[in-house]
């Protein structure tokens, strides 16, 4: 490689600043189980997929309760109006900023895996398999009865 290419290179390099060093911070309004927007830019939580606005669980006993809608507010309800930090990793196919959100220190992606509200994503990541896990094995919302995963619902709806 000759030294033009080279400083070229690095220079690119160098100019490049990667997504994961980008921080998102404010107070923000929960879009979905898994979608909150900060002044203006829509932020997919990382590594995680909540039951859809419109989607339905079932509990135990058969009846149908609005799990999407439900996972969107326990969201809301654990955000409150406080400031939130998300640190971008990526970019999804819609324009979404991809990130891990804390409030208070409390990675939010987790928190909603953990009290059964989302699913570990793990066509994209293994970060809350584990937390799956314990949600799943305690029974914890989602958990405590059946439902479609929600990639598998947004195909039969037909939904992005």
């Amino acid at each position: 490689m000759t030294m033009l290419r080279m400083i070229s290179f690095l220079a690119i390099l160098l100019s490049a600043t990667p997504a994961s060093a980008i921080e998102l911070k404010g107070v923000a309004s929960v879009i979905d189980g898994d979608t909150v927007e900060i002044r203006g830019t829509r932020i997919r939580l990382h590594g995680i997929d909540a039951p859809e606005t419109r989607q339905l669980c079932t509990r135990p006993s058969g009846q149908s309760w609005r799990c999407g809608q439900q996972a969107a507010l326990a969201l809301s309800d654990r955000i409150g109006r406080r400031s939130v930090i998300c640190v971008a990793r990526d970019t999804d196919r819609y324009g979404r900023t991809i990130a891990v959100c804390s409030q208070d220190g409390v990675d939010l992606n987790a928190w909603m895996v953990a009290e059964g509200w989302a699913v570990a994503y793990r066509r994209y990541s293994l970060d809350y398999a584990s937390a799956e896990t314990d949600a799943r094995r305690a029974g914890r919302n989602i958990w405590s009865g059946t439902f479609v995963m929600p990639w598998d619902w947004r195909r039969i709806a037909r939904i992005p």
